[in-house]
C-alpha cells in the first residue's frame, strides 16, 4: 500500500496537511493521550445507545453496565480490524444509529413474547438481536467482499460525494444544540474552551493543537465534579457527575460466559434479519462517504476501490464479532472524523491505540464508568463542535466539481435537500393540536404508511431504512442523476 502520510503529493492533500498522517506514529506517551481523546469523542454517542435500550429491556444497573462493557469490547475491536485489514484509514467503530428502528422492533416484539413465556425481556431481546446482527454481517461481509462497492466507486463522483458527507454532519444536528441545550453554562464553556485551544493557543503552543478536545473535556468534567460535590450540581442535575456506573461495573470481565454470548445463544427470525437488513444498507452507505472525508482529512487524498472493498467487508466482520460478544452492530464514527479535521492527527496508529483502550475498557468495566461519568451537556458541546466541520469537508469535496455547471448545481442541490426532507417526511406526523374542525391524523399521514404498504415486506423494509437516512436518499438520488444526466468528467469532478 503506498505510503499516505505527511509525503502525500499536492493532489493527494487536504487544505492543511496534517501534523500526523497516515504512516505516522507519535512517541508512545503522546500517541496514548491521542488515542483516548478518539476515545472521550466517541463515547457519548456510544454509551448513549445501551442506556437507551437498557431501561427498555427493563435491565438491571449491573446488566446494563455489562452491556456498555459489552458495547465497548466490540468498537474496539471494530476499530483493530478496520485500521488493520479493512480501509487501513483512522476510522473509529463505533455502535451504529442506523439499527436503532430495528432494534426497538426486536425488542417490542420480544417484549410480546416474554409476557406469554413469563421469561425476562432483556436477555430474550439480546438474543434475537445478536442473532439479527449475526446474519447481516454476513450479508456485508459478501458485499464487501466481492468487490461490489469498488466498483460502484466509479459512480461515485465528487457531485455525489460532497453531498453525503455534508449530510454526515447535518443530520446529525439533532444531537447538538438540544443536548448541549440541558444546561448551556456548562456545554458553552466548554466550546468555548475547544474554540480557543484548537483556534487560538494551537498557534503558539502545539499541545493546544494535539489535544485541544482531551483538555476541554477534561477540565470541564473535573471542574462539573466538583461542583457537583459542593452541592451545586444536585443529582438529577444535566451537569452532575456520578460515579454510580463505577459501582455498579466490575473490575475485569474474562470468564467465557461474561464475553461470549453474554445473553445466551443467539436467536433467528426471518422478519428480524429483514429489519436489520435495511439498517445495513444504510450504514454500509453512510460509511462509503465516511471513508472518503477521513481519507481526505487524514492526507490520503480519494480511497481507491480496494479499500473501499475491505473496509466494507471488515464492518462486516466487526458486526459479526458484536453478534458473538453481546453489543450492538458497529460502523464508523462520524464524530472522530471531526476530531481528526480539528486537531490535524489523522494517523492510524493513534486510531489503533484507540481501539486498544476501548478493549481495555471493555474487559476492565470500572474504567469504563469513569468515562462514563461525562455528563450530557458536555458530550453536547463536542457534537456541536465537530459536526459541522464533517458537513464543511463535504463542501470541500464538492468543490472539486464545476460549480459553475448548472447540471451540478442541481444534482448536488436536489440531492442535499432531499436528503434533509425526505426522512423528515418518513419520520413526519402531524400535531394533533394543528389539526382543524372535521380534520384527522389520517388525511395528514396516510402516505407513509400507504406507499411501504403497497409494496413487498423485504423492498418495504429497504425503502424504510434509506428514506429515513439521509445519507442514504443523497446517494441514491445523486448516483441516479449524476450517472443519467450527460456530463462530462471534467464537469463532474473526477479528472480533477
Amino acid at each position: 500500500m503506498p505510503d499516505h502520510g505527511q509525503s502525500s503529493t499536492p493532489e493527494h492533500s487536504t487544505a492543511a496537511r496534517p501534523i500526523y498522517g497516515l504512516e505516522d506514529r507519535p512517541g508512545p506517551a503522546r500517541s496514548l493521550v491521542l488515542g483516548l481523546q478518539h476515545v472521550l469523542t466517541m463515547f457519548g454517542a456510544t454509551v448513549s445507545v445501551p442506556l437507551l435500550f437498557g431501561p427498555a429491556m427493563g435491565l438491571s444497573a449491573a446488566d446494563t453496565a455489562r452491556l456498555i462493557s459489552a458495547v465497548m469490547l466490540c468498537s474496539g475491536l471494530a476499530t483493530l480490524l478496520q485500521t488493520t485489514i479493512g480501509s487501513r484509514l483512522p476510522i473509529v467503530q463505533g455502535v451504529s444509529f442506523s439499527f436503532l428502528g430495528a432494534f426497538f422492533l426486536i425488542i417490542g416484539a420480544a417484549s410480546a413474547e416474554a409476557a406469554e413465556t413469563g421469561v425476562a425481556v432483556g436477555p430474550l431481546a439480546m438474543q434475537y438481536i445478536a442473532g439479527a446482527i449475526l446474519a447481516g454481517a454476513l450479508v456485508e461481509i459478501a458485499i464487501g467482499y466481492s468487490g461490489l462497492v469498488g466498483f460502484l466507486r466509479r459512480a461515485l463522483s465528487p457531485v455525489v460525494i460532497g453531498p453525503v458527507i455534508m449530510l454526515i454532519g447535518l443530520a446529525l444536528f439533532m444531537h447538538g444544540a438540544p443536548k448541549a441545550g440541558t444546561h448551556w453554562p456548562i456545554s458553552g464553556l466548554t466550546i468555548l474552551l475547544i474554540i480557543v485551544f484548537s483556534l487560538v493557543l494551537s498557534r503558539r503552543k502545539r499541545f493546544f493543537r494535539l489535544f485541544p478536545i482531551l483538555t476541554a473535556v477534561v477540565g470541564v468534567t473535573v471542574l462539573c465534579y466538583v461542583l457537583s460535590q459542593a452541592g451545586v450540581f444536585p443529582e438529577g442535575h444535566p451537569s452532575h457527575v456520578s460515579l454510580g456506573a463505577v459501582h455498579d461495573s466490575q473490575w475485569v470481565r474474562l470468564a467465557p460466559g461474561e464475553l461470549f454470548f453474554p445473553w445466551g445463544l443467539p436467536k433467528f427470525h426471518l422478519g428480524f434479519f429483514l429489519a436489520i437488513l435495511a439498517g445495513y444498507l444504510a450504514s454500509m452507505i453512510e460509511s462509503v462517504g465516511d471513508y472518503h472525508a477521513v481519507s481526505y482529512m487524514s492526507g490520503g487524498g480519494t480511497p481507491t476501490a480496494r479499500q473501499l472493498d475491505r473496509g466494507i467487508g471488515s464492518e462486516g466482520i466487526g458486526c459479526f464479532l458484536t453478534g458473538i460478544f453481546g453489543g450492538f452492530a458497529s460502523t464508523s464514527y462520524s464524530e472522530n472524523i471531526g476530531l481528526i479535521g480539528l486537531t490535524k492527527v489523522g494517523s492510524r496508529w493513534v486510531v489503533q491505540v484507540g481501539g486498544v483502550i476501548l478493549v481495555v475498557l471493555g474487559i476492565f468495566g470500572k474504567f469504563g464508568g469513569f468515562a462514563a461519568a461525562i455528563p450530557g451537556p458536555v458530550v453536547g458541546a463536542l457534537y456541536c463542535a465537530l459536526f459541522g466541520l464533517i458537513a464543511a469537508i463535504g463542501i470541500q469535496q464538492l468543490a472539486k466539481a464545476d460549480l459553475s455547471s448548472d447540471r451540478n448545481l442541481f444534482i448536488s442541490g436536489f440531492s442535499l435537500f432531499m436528503g434533509l426532507s425526505v426522512p423528515a417526511y418518513f419520520a413526519a406526523r402531524a400535531s394533533v393540536d394543528a389539526l382543524g374542525p372535521g380534520q384527522t391524523l389520517a388525511m395528514y399521514t396516510p402516505t407513509v404508511e400507504g406507499l411501504l404498504a403497497a409494496l413487498p415486506a423485504t423492498v418495504g423494509g429497504i425503502v424504510a431504512a434509506i428514506g429515513s437516512t439521509g445519507m442514504a436518499v443523497a446517494a441514491v438520488l445523486g448516483i441516479l442523476l449524476d450517472n443519467l444526466i450527460p456530463g462530462t468528467p471534467e464537469e463532474r469532478g473526477l479528472g480533477r
